[in-house]
């Protein structure tokens, strides 16, 4: 076996390989399986979930191979039968699941992977990880995106978090609703338009003997990048920095950025300035530790854009989506956990939401997957699970970033107006459980 150094299978907990070892010894790793991905509940504060990061376990899934680097790894704690088993190993099972951009609430049975038991266990930490780090950031960039009401977002964060969490949360801010992105990779890899102009070093590079120099580095970024580009304005004193912005730039100046101190009342003293001085058309942009409730806040102030970073990708914006993976079906047998306040519902799930002939969205039922969803006179209904996998392999023609992103522009449109308050409540819409899997 050559070496694959863009392998996804150690992407996992070792706890994962010790079940397969011990089910290939007492025979039961073939028995034939269902897992689902759900979230009992939803964050604190919370009262709807972004499904978010399907794309991305699904292209991991085609890497989740063992090659000799792997096997290495595992031969370390694994019998010889089980590290043969891995060398051969080839995920064949059938994955449905709520398409990327789609709302999810407690209980919503967003993943169903079917297949043998070794082969569905071993998915649980690469899907966990992709879908809770993803789905929890597109929910967070959704509440920022409704409280911006209408204003376009830039996702600026890759400073604040890992390297490669920095690509993925790019995607799930953008599917959340962010206009563009700060992070190259992203823009490559995933295709997010990007955007970016100038930190305060580029300003603080042109001081010189006799002092700061805002209008060399302003000059010098005019000269580059046209008078389209926006300006950062509060390096030193911001009203001088205006000043300067225009005397450089003149009327047509693209923006200013705004970093630092009051931001709803130093947008609306620019904005004044700026329209004393005849740049009316001038954007305002403002950045610096926002988050849903102070981009709320700033919602009657002059803001033409917001540059949001730390809480998109990693703060208190983005709690954990709490999902978890549990085996629900054995061989066609409903099977759940009953731990205290860690329950789980048994056997294999389909999920329909349905709505007013509006649009506005009422309810969710889940029901057992070979049941017919009850029927709601006069509501509209929507099966919420579509095919991703089968035999292993994606199905063709699933569902792009823009369509996720879509999907989501228009659910927000259609839940109910509670759902969109940033205060805590219950869900945006109930969940019923009914049929078998409603005891």
């Amino acid at each position: 076996m050559t070496p694959r150094h863009d392998s996804t299978a150690l992407f996992t907990d070792q706890y994962e390989l010790t079940m397969l070892a011990a089910a290939l010894a007492d025979g039961s790793a073939h028995r034939q399986c269902s897992f689902e991905v759900f979230a009992r509940r939803l964050p604190h504060g919370r009262r709807y979930g972004v499904v978010a990061g399907t794309d991305r376990l699904i292209r991991a899934l085609e890497n989740f191979r063992f090659g000799d680097e792997e096997l290495a790894v595992v031969a370390e704690f694994l019998d010889e039968k089980t590290v043969r088993w891995l060398a051969d190993h080839r995920f064949t099972g059938d994955i449905d699941g709520y398409r990327e951009g789609d709302f999810y609430f407690p209980g919503s049975p967003l993943l169903s992977v079917r297949g043998s038991f070794a082969e569905c266990v071993l998915l649980e930490t690469l899907a966990l990880s992709i879908l809770n780090h993803d789905s929890a950031i597109a929910s967070a960039a959704a509440r920022m995106v409704s409280a911006a009401a209408g204003r376009p977002m830039i996702e600026m964060g890759s400073r604040r978090t890992h390297e490669e969490a920095a690509v993925a949360a790019s995607r799930a801010a953008y599917l959340g609703g962010f206009t563009t992105t700060s992070n190259l990779e992203a823009v490559r890899r995933h295709g997010v338009p990007g955007a970016g102009t100038s930190a305060h070093a580029f300003t603080l590079l042109h001081a010189g003997p006799d002092g700061p120099d805002e209008a060399a580095a302003f000059r010098a970024q005019v000269d580059a990048l046209g008078v389209g580009t926006t300006l950062l304005v509060d390096t030193y004193d911001i009203t001088e920095g205006v000043n300067t912005a225009i005397e450089v730039a003149g009327t047509e100046l693209g923006g200013v950025r705004i970093d630092s101190g009051d931001l709803g009342v130093l947008a609306g003293q620019v904005r004044k300035q700026l329209d004393a001085l005849g740049a009316t058309k001038t954007k305002i942009v403002v950045s610096g530790d926002l988050d849903e409730y102070s981009v709320a806040a700033l919602r009657a102030e002059p803001v033409d854009l917001y540059g949001v970073g730390t809480s998109v990708v990693i703060g208190s914006g983005a709690p954990t989506a709490g999902m978890v993976y549990k085996l629900v079906e054995v061989e066609g047998t409903p099977v759940e956990k009953r731990s205290t306040n860690k329950a789980s519902r048994g056997g294999a799930k389909r999920a329909v939401r349905f709505a007013r002939p509006t649009g506005t969205l009422v309810e969710e039922v889940i029901c057992p997957a070979h049941e017919s969803a009850p029927e709601a006179p006069g509501l509209d209904a929507r099966e919420l699970m579509v095919p991703l996998v089968r035999q292993g392999k994606p199905v063709p023609g699933l569902p792009t970033l823009e369509d996720g992103r879509s999907l989501l522009a228009d659910g927000l449109v259609n839940l109910p107006w509670e759902g969109l308050k940033l205060s805590s409540g219950d869900s945006a819409i109930p969940v019923r459980f009914a049929g078998r899997s409603s005891s």
